[in-house]
Order: C-alpha cells, then sequence, then structure tokens
C-alpha cells in the first residue's frame, strides 16, 4: 500500500521499519516539528523524523495538522491508507477522510480500556496485570474509533512504563503489517462497546505527587507508571526526592504515621503508607541521576522515625 506514517517518539520507530521490510511503500513520515532539548536548548528532531531521513523518506512537521495547506498537501500524496502510532496531535475529520482505507492508529491498550494519550502509565498505575495493543480505524473522537487486531501482553510486577513501553513497541510492527493485510483482504472494522470504556488523560506534574497515606500497593504502581515523567516525587528534610524503584513492604506498625521512614537498610528504605509499607530501593535528587539507595545512604545520614513530607 501507498502509507503515510504518522509518528513523534521512539515508540513508533519499530512500526516504521516493519511497514518497509514488508514492502509497503511509505511515502511520507509526518511528525512533529523539531523541540529544544537539553539544557543548551538546541534543536532535537523526533526519532521518527531521524528514521526517516536515514531512509530517504520526506518528512512532513507541522505545526497543526488541522492546517488547510497541510490537508492539502496530505491529499496531493494520494495515500491508501494512514498509520499513526504516538503522533501527538488530533487528527481532523477532513484528514481522516482521505485515504482510502483511512487512518489506523495503533493504540497502546486493549480498547476501549484506556482510550487517551496515556494508556500505559495508567494501565500500570490502576495496577493491571495485562495490556496489549489494538488497531483501530479512527474518527473523530478520541479513540473511540470501530478496531481490527489486538495483541495482548502480560504487565510484569515490576515492569515500569519506559521498559513497558519498549515492549510493546516491538509488538506493534508485525501487528500492523497484519492489519494492513487483512484490511487490504476485506475485514471489517469491529465498534468498540463504549460501556466499557475507561480513561487515560494526559499525565500533569502533580500526578506524580506521593500521597503517604494512600495503600503502598497504589503508591508502588504509581512509581512504576510514571517513569521517567512525571517521576514520583517526596521530600525528604526539604530536598525534594523522586523515587524511580520501589516495592512493597510488610506490615505496618498501627502507630506509624504515613510518610514515617521505619527502617533504614544497607540498600532500602521502609516507609509507611496508609495501608502497608513501601520499600524504597532507588531516587533521585536534584543534579544527579537515579541512583541506588545504598549510594545515597552512603553520603547521607537518614534517621529512623523521620518523615517524608507529600510530593
Amino acid at each position: 500500500m501507498r502509507v503515510i506514517f504518522m509518528g513523534t517518539p521512539r515508540m513508533g520507530v519499530p512500526s516504521l521499519l516493519a511497514l518497509l521490510e514488508a514492502g509497503h511503500e511509505v511515502i511520507a513520515a509526518v511528525t512533529q516539528p523539531d523541540r529544544p532539548k537539553g539544557r543548551g536548548g538546541r534543536l532535537a528532531a523526533p526519532p521518527v523524523k531521524e528514521a526517516a531521513v536515514e531512509r530517504g523518506i520526506p518528512v512532513l512537521q507541522p505545526e497543526r495538522v488541522r492546517d488547510p495547506a497541510f490537508i492539502e498537501a496530505f491529499r496531493d500524496l494520494a495515500p491508501e491508507v494512514a498509520v499513526v502510532i504516538a503522533f501527538g496531535q488530533i487528527l481532523p475529520q477532513a484528514l481522516l477522510d482521505i485515504p482510502k482505507f483511512g487512518c489506523i492508529n495503533i493504540h497502546a491498550s486493549l480498547l476501549p480500556r484506556y482510550r487517551g494519550a496515556a494508556p500505559i502509565n495508567w494501565a500500570i498505575a490502576e495496577g493491571e496485570r495485562e495490556t496489549g495493543l489494538t488497531t483501530m480505524r479512527m474518527d473523530a473522537g478520541m479513540d473511540t474509533g470501530p478496531t481490527y487486531l489486538t495483541v495482548a501482553t502480560p504487565i510484569g510486577p515490576e515492569e515500569d512504563a519506559e521498559g513497558l513501553t519498549e515492549r510493546l513497541s516491538r509488538l506493534a510492527g508485525p501487528l500492523i503489517v497484519e492489519t494492513l493485510e487483512q484490511v487490504a483482504a476485506g475485514l471489517e472494522a469491529t465498534p468498540q462497546d463504549d460501556g466499557l470504556a475507561t480513561r487515560a488523560p494526559l499525565l500533569k506534574r502533580e500526578d506524580g505527587r506521593i500521597r503517604w497515606e494512600r495503600p503502598a500497593r497504589e503508591i508502588v504502581n504509581r512509581v512504576r507508571a510514571f517513569v521517567p515523567w512525571p517521576g514520583s516525587s517526596t521530600a525528604y528534610r526539604g530536598e525534594p526526592w523522586k523515587v524511580t524503584r520501589a516495592r512493597v513492604g510488610e506490615a505496618r506498625p498501627k502507630e506509624a504515621a504515613p510518610g514515617t521512614i521505619l527502617r533504614v537498610d544497607g540498600d532500602s528504605l521502609l516507609v509507611a503508607a496508609g495501608e502497608g509499607t513501601v520499600r524504597i530501593l532507588a531516587l533521585q535528587v536534584p543534579g544527579k541521576r537515579p541512583m541506588p539507595v545504598q549510594a545515597y545512604l552512603n553520603g547521607h545520614a537518614v534517621e529512623r522515625g523521620e518523615v517524608l513530607a507529600d510530593g
């Protein structure tokens, strides 16, 4: 097929490569504009752009896909299908109507669960044991279009959002290739059951603030879910900490207030939660990379009985 590929982060690259390897004609890659990155603020190209340029694929980087000039440029390319994964903008109906086979999105959840911008993060935060990918013919709603194929995968008990994103990206390529084959052969999309839908809204910085009165399992799930952004923040003696790895600990003493450091071990800190305890295994302080708690304790005297502040 003549394909326009629409994606931005590294997660989209394996799908782009899979389409090329399967013999599809990728006539253009559409991605977000270059953005400032790092302390120097130098412009950096999105990973999908880098992959496309390396393979001689023309790249379009519209600030707004609703711009009439972009829609006309898209139309002039005469795509049979657009493949969309983690693109970062909502596509208008005028654009969705152009390709013969529509715009097919690879969504990182088992739809209709976790519709929205952050399905991987919220699946982990909510304690799901399974997630996956769904291919969907896009409509004007937020992930509400009819679906084609799914692939499911378990979520590891200590897997974080960064690791799960990487693993799902490797599953996406074969799924979209199979989807295009079946669509070309006449596969019809199946409407979603809106009554089963759940939401996965865009992450906000405040989502990462640890509330120690929550149950330990919920805190640990959110630590896993919010790697690398927004992170899970707390404070010790006024110093901001980001907890980057944690496990559920043993039962909490009844008299211990949430956030109290119950024990300082060689490689972890045991902290009281609203229900149970959290064992902090790794953290990050301002200006430093994430480090094991053991490395932090080598240079800091953390006292039992002190209380971590809510993030």
